[in-house]
């Protein structure tokens, strides 16, 4: 994203967004909480021409192969990148935009009851495409099997070895610090909470799509639940219908940091994105009709 010189009001990871309506003044401070603010979209997406695609990227067998989540993941941020008020924030009662584009998600070990969980977050930039987003998540996962822990991992796992009186008092003031973009790098590097999006691939442990809720800690405004690929009907204008495979998401927004239009355009250009996969070898940047 375009750097531009830090004013005052701005914090270390985003710019006030000082041109805006009287309504977006006034609605953070009667409606402070992000959680009191979610509005929810559940859509559904051919994967017909994805999983073709699918299939031509993998002929060669690669050791990590490419996946639908790895598809969902680079159109979220191309869609970010293309629609820039996905990144906004409201903190202090104040609207932001985030410096940087990221996407987490939790990377489960081991498909077991008790295995351990990582974070995984990826930094974008202009020039993220599918295969850069393919390299990162591969990167990540390997260290994660490997045994290695992120760093808001390790920094939790710190303070459960602390007196429950103490982690409980860093815990308010880390809390103190957050609103105000002051917590310690160590601790919101890799904290899904502080990315652009959060998505959660239910798909994968066979799982329905559905909401999932926002919270009032970091600086997130968007949730994606991502459920299982599975063969439904399709209807056509005329009443008859297809079977295809297709996959639901869930998308869970904060409705103050823009308006249903916006919402609205944006799903359209998801689904572009999604039924012409092929867009995601670009830049992120690059611009998308639709």
């Amino acid at each position: 994203m375009e750097k531009t010189r830090r004013r005052m009001g701005d914090r270390k990871d985003a710019k006030l967004v000082r041109d805006i309506d009287g309504m977006h003044l006034i609605v953070p401070l009667i409606h402070p909480n992000r959680c009191d603010n979610e509005a929810f979209v559940s859509e559904r997406f051919d994967l017909t021409n994805i999983n073709t695609y699918l299939e031509k990227l993998n002929s060669d067998n690669p050791e990590f192969k490419y996946t639908l989540f790895h598809i969902i993941v680079t159109a979220i941020i191309r869609c970010i990148t293309l629609r820039p008020k996905l990144n906004r924030f409201i903190a202090n009662d104040r609207l932001y935009q985030k410096n940087e584009i990221s996407a987490a998600f939790v990377i489960k070990k081991q498909f077991e009851d008790e295995a351990r969980e990582g974070l995984a977050f990826i930094r974008a930039n202009e020039n993220t495409n599918l295969e850069s987003v393919h390299e990162s998540i591969r990167h990540q996962v390997m260290d994660c099997r490997k045994g290695k822990v992120d760093t808001s991992s390790n920094v939790m796992d710190i303070l459960t070895k602390l007196p429950r009186w103490l982690s409980a008092a860093i815990a308010r003031l880390v809390r103190i610090l957050v609103r105000y973009g002051k917590a310690p790098q160590a601790l919101i590097s890799t904290d899904p909470y502080h990315s652009s999006v959060v998505l959660s691939n239910l798909g994968s442990i066979k799982l329905k799509s559905g909401y999932h809720h926002l919270t009032n800690w970091g600086t997130n405004s968007m949730f994606i639940v991502v459920g299982e690929k599975k063969m439904r009907p399709v209807f056509n204008d005329d009443g008859s219908y297809e079977m295809k495979d297709t996959v639901d998401l869930g998308l869970t927004v904060d409705e103050r940091i823009a308006d249903g239009y916006y919402f609205s355009k944006t799903v359209k250009l998801l689904k572009k994105l999604l039924e012409n996969p092929e867009l995601l070898e670009q830049p992120a940047s690059t611009p998308v009709e639709y």
